[in-house]
């Protein structure tokens, strides 16, 4: 189950530079592509916003 990113997503790319796999894209709001994210929990880990959380 990948990470997703909520609507809370503040676009400041901490998330982007922590992912060992380039799976987050940038944009308004940033994407995590599901079939690269390897569910490591980086990104989630260093969000200011706490807007990256694990799929449901």
């Amino acid at each position: 189950m990948a990470y997703v990113i909520s609507k809370d997503c503040l676009a400041c790319g901490t998330c982007k530079d922590e992912c060992p796999v380039e799976a987050i894209s940038e944009g308004e709001i940033y994407k995590i592509d599901p079939d690269l994210c390897m569910e490591c929990g980086s990104c989630a880990a260093v969000c200011p916003a706490e807007a990256i959380h694990l799929a449901e």
